[in-house]
């Protein structure tokens, strides 16, 4: 199979962690009889540097033209005081909105061989936890009516609007329900149906859609405040969870968290295509660019998310986990993960131990 990549590597230590990846996936090519044809695209600063824009039309027409989309980091120092409307960060929204992605997925996966690094208590995590968090992205509170004023009184005020229609409930429950078919079968939907309106026809339209399209596969009902307790409780409890825009930006956080490394953990975001956009969720750390000594295990995973979730390649993708799995058992490490007494290796050498593994 061919396969067309759009790579953002963007700034910082973008580029590095970029190379690492593909230098994964062409391993996979190789060895699976795919050929994966990338091209480069300007996004962020850099993008700024060369063409006045965080984000040009010709990005956007080749990023919608490939198959899917492979990011690296946008921003750092040299860009900090431009306007907001200027800044790096924007390309990254401006791309996300031009690609219709709606639905933002983000696993919470703590490694076996990892599991000192958790703030937890070991046993609770001494066999490794993994949670997929399939969050809605572009509706909810962050983008409903809002404003803000003063009352006859004289009393400052504002206030935003959590709105939620039926459609949008549905598109993110099919995402949530095609990622559970893949795994467990269990899904866990998070919402405040005991407070909030909004919530129950959240928790109505789950039900229905799954009951209805995934029959199969067991929905169960977790409230926010529950869930950010059970987090850190019992996290290897949970599978795929799905929740809306706000609750799932800050139970992704803690989620994260609990891993002990944002060098490690991937996000995808997708829309009514298989083409999406894939990224680490750590930013460009500008400090160390160009050093090679950043961790590629995040980029290289979401490579591999790309291949299961746009592709449909599950093989390939066990098969750069599987890989991961044996260089960290074999005690490699990037700086940021290390540990006493282990083998320190830094971004090139690292891509090129899990490729060895494929």
């Amino acid at each position: 199979m061919n396969y067309n990549i759009a790579v953002l590597d963007g700034d910082g230590i973008g580029p590095e962690i970029c190379a690492g990846a593909i230098k994964v996936l062409n391993k996979v090519g190789e060895k699976f009889g795919h050929n994966f044809a990338f091209e480069h695209l300007d996004i962020g600063g850099c993008s700024i540097d060369k063409h006045g824009t965080p984000l040009t039309d010709y990005t956007v027409q080749r990023c919608l033209a490939s198959d899917s989309v492979l990011l690296g980091a946008v921003g750092g120092y040299k860009w900090d005081n431009m306007p907001g409307d200027t800044r790096p960060e924007k390309g990254l929204l401006k791309i996300r909105k031009a690609m219709g992605l709606y639905s933002n997925i983000r696993p919470a996966k703590l490694w076996k061989s990892l599991a000192n690094a958790s703030p937890l208590k070991y046993d609770l995590v001494k066999n490794g936890i993994e949670i997929i968090i399939v969050r809605e992205l572009i509706g909810g509170i962050y983008f409903g009516e809002r404003d803000k004023g003063v009352d006859e009184n004289g009393v400052e005020y504002a206030w935003d609007t959590e709105k939620y229609s039926v459609p949008e409930i549905e598109r993110i429950t099919k995402i949530a329900c095609e990622m559970a078919q893949k795994r467990s079968k269990r899904l866990v939907s998070v919402d405040k149906a005991n407070v909030l309106e909004s919530s129950r026809l959240w928790r109505k339209t789950v039900h229905e859609y799954a009951a209805k399209n995934f029959p199969e596969i067991e929905v169960v009902d977790v409230l926010v405040d529950n869930m950010a307790m059970q987090i850190v409780k019992n996290p290897a409890q949970f599978d795929v969870v799905v929740t809306s825009n706000i609750f799932g930006d800050i139970l992704s956080d803690e989620a994260a968290q609990v891993t002990g490394s944002i060098g490690m953990l991937a996000s995808s975001s997708l829309g009514d295509s298989k083409c999406g956009l894939y990224e680490p969720i750590h930013g460009s750390a500008p400090d160390i660019a160009g050093k090679n000594i950043a961790n590629p295990i995040a980029t290289i995973l979401a490579a591999a998310m790309m291949l299961r979730d746009s592709f449909d390649l599950n093989e390939e993708y066990n098969a750069i986990e599987s890989a991961i799995q044996k260089v960290l058992d074999k005690n490699y490490r990037t700086g940021d993960i290390a540990e006493d007494g282990a083998i320190i290796v830094g971004c090139n050498e690292m891509a090129e131990l899990i490729a060895a593994e494929i």
